[in-house]
């Protein structure tokens, strides 16, 4: 007997990955596991392009419209979930079909998590207020005197990682790069085939615009005036979604419908490019499909797995 099957389909926001993931579905004795962090709010069906109600009675799908939107919701969380889905598809004879946009939670599956100590809030608030005080160049400086291994895998701009390398060798006293190098895959005993929608930016584009329209139809508005109503704090993930602000703006008089899908459409380009470049250096070995006929890309993913 083989190894158990885990299918990843990634690639940017409007690729088509959720239409492409339910005839993959049918074509494979599949179910759909989501792997998009917006996807997973139940107080977004239209603004995250959720798949419809009536595509989940056609395929089982997991993972999607569960999470209230005033939870904090971890990849940990996620890869936990996740797991456990995984198993209960491959013990009903199914393959696990891992579809969505969010980085971090491929990297989770194919590279593991790194269990860290907790680190208490009050330890991670006086290394932000050092960072603050200093400014990145000099923060990251003073990083690699604490850390010299950090050289070899944090960006002298990213603020992000240098924070959390700069906490975790404090307070843990090991090198973040010596927590990482340690970390293995939960799914080292199964086939992972990495499939990556490589969509040309024009069709993308396209994609993009038609969308964002389609989702004004769909009563978007009423949606997010919902969701504001919540009343949930700023830093929560699920106010970073595309459009709230956009159409919270709206909803206040400061633009029109117009110029509120204008900008919508310019932060989800921003967003795909964003994605994009996140493929190129965390998405290496994944195969990289794309062709305009749907029968003709099925095909090829399809070639991919058996």
């Amino acid at each position: 007997m083989g190894l158990k099957k885990i299918i990843l389909l990634g690639g940017p926001t409007a690729s088509g990955k959720s239409e492409i993931a339910l005839k993959l579905a049918n074509i494979i004795n599949g179910e759909i596991i989501n792997a998009d962090s917006m996807q997973i709010y139940k107080d977004f069906l239209i603004l995250s392009s959720r798949p419809s109600p009536q595509d989940e009675k056609k395929i089982k799908h997991y993972l999607y419209g569960f999470q209230s939107s005033k939870k904090i919701f971890s990849t940990g969380q996620w890869l936990k979930l996740a797991k456990r889905q995984i198993n209960c598809c491959i013990r009903a004879k199914k393959i696990p079909i891992i579809v969505g946009g969010t980085g971090l939670y491929f990297k989770a599956v194919t590279n593991g998590l790194t269990k860290i100590p907790q680190i208490k809030n009050v330890q991670r608030e006086c290394i932000r207020n050092l960072h603050k005080r200093l400014g990145q160049k000099k923060f990251y400086q003073k990083l690699i005197k604490l850390d010299p291994l950090a050289k070899k895998f944090i960006n002298p701009y990213d603020v992000q990682r240098s924070l959390r390398a700069f906490e975790v060798k404090k307070y843990t006293k090991k090198s973040l790069y010596d927590w990482i190098k340690t970390t293995k895959s939960d799914f080292l005993n199964y086939k992972i085939i990495k499939v990556f929608i490589d969509v040309p930016k024009s069709i993308l584009l396209k994609n993009i615009n038609s969308r964002v329209d389609e989702m004004f139809k769909k009563r978007v508005v009423s949606e997010v005036k919902n969701f504001l109503k919540l009343k949930i704090s700023p830093d929560h993930t699920a106010n970073k979604m595309i459009g709230i602000s956009e159409i919270k703006d709206y909803l206040n008089m400061k633009f029109d419908k117009n110029r509120t899908t204008e900008l919508i459409k310019i932060r989800t380009r921003q967003y795909a490019k964003r994605q994009f470049t996140w493929s190129r250096g965390h998405m290496k070995s994944w195969k990289r499909i794309y062709d305009n006929n749907l029968s003709t890309l099925l095909g090829k993913i399809v070639k991919e797995i058996v």
